[in-house]
């Protein structure tokens, strides 16, 4: 079978290029039994997309939360997003970010005379990653190296390379032991604040809260209070509430604190990863095999 797919509303030539390397017809949206959406991310525009022909949208992102939220995501059409797909440059950034906690050079790339080593390893460390999808078991293979402890909090079952797992719903029991504890949950009314100041209370004094999902798992102003008072080592955050974050935040101002820019999915690899999975995705529509990605309207995500 060959599938009738829109592009759009933005036809952009490496996911149109992705759905006829699967075998799959471009085609105007009147046409179309399937959407590759790319555009502005407003679930009203998505909604204007969608007629009774459409089957199956592919979403642009691994997050999902704004659609979710906005009620668009449904059974029928058959929704998708990208996750999974960007699971290895995100892991390398949240490894990166471990390395430079545990090294400190958030402090001693802003220092300006010579001052005493305060660094650590992180082989042999304790490293607790909670949501353990497509980033955390990139994570995971990524630290095997280093020799550490993973303590992986997921609901799908086993995890490779994993010492413990845990359910999301006991995830607080990962955070007394962890040097690291990483964040890569979806955002969802479940997750959303999911850590603030009493997570923060069960974490020790030196261990680095690293996010790497979205910016609404993490109270702002109880993370800034746990960072001022000392209650945990440091945080790494390349997501944040709000996003952006406003020139003058007090985040910017802590000396244990590392941010960068939301860029975890260096654009490279964000189209690489997302022609990859609206190629597979348009092959597996064609044959009538279960689609990556699947999202639940029930769980968000």
């Amino acid at each position: 079978m060959t599938v009738a797919v829109h592009v759009g509303p933005e036809p952009v030539p490496a996911l149109i290029d992705a759905v006829r390397r699967a075998g799959g017809r471009v085609v105007p949206l009147a046409e179309a039994e399937a959407i590759v959406y790319y555009g502005n991310d407003d679930p009203d525009e998505m909604r204007s997309l969608i007629h009774e022909g459409i089957r199956w949208v592919q979403l642009p992102h691994a997050g999902v939360e704004r659609w979710a939220d906005a009620g668009v995501i449904t059974d029928h059409p058959v929704f998708t997003a990208a996750t999974g797909s960007y699971g290895r440059p995100v892991a390398e950034h949240a490894l990166a970010m471990m390395l430079a906690a545990a090294r400190g050079l958030h402090r001693l790339a802003r220092a300006r005379s010579w001052g005493p080593n305060t660094s650590r390893e992180l082989a042999g460390s304790t490293v607790a990653i909670v949501g353990c999808g497509g980033i955390g078991r990139a994570l995971i293979a990524l630290l095997e190296p280093f020799g550490c402890r993973v303590v992986a909090v997921s609901d799908s079952g086993a995890v490779a390379g994993a010492a413990e797992v845990l359910p999301r719903a006991r995830y607080r029991e990962a955070l007394p032991g962890a040097d690291y504890v990483v964040v890569s949950a979806p955002a969802t009314p479940g997750t959303r604040g999911m850590f603030g100041a009493h997570e923060f209370g069960l974490m020790r004094d030196d261990a680095w809260l690293v996010n790497v999902a979205r910016g609404g798992l993490v109270v702002t102003g109880d993370l800034v209070e746990a960072l001022r008072a000392g209650r945990i080592g440091g945080a790494a955050l390349d997501v944040t509430d709000p996003e952006p974050l406003p020139d003058g935040h007090p985040l910017w101002e802590l000396d244990n604190v590392l941010i960068t820019p939301h860029c975890a999915n260096p654009r490279p690899a964000y189209w690489r990863g997302l022609a990859e999975r609206v190629t597979s995705n348009v092959r597996r529509f064609a044959e009538g095999a279960p689609l990556e990605g699947v999202v639940s309207p029930k769980q968000g995500f």
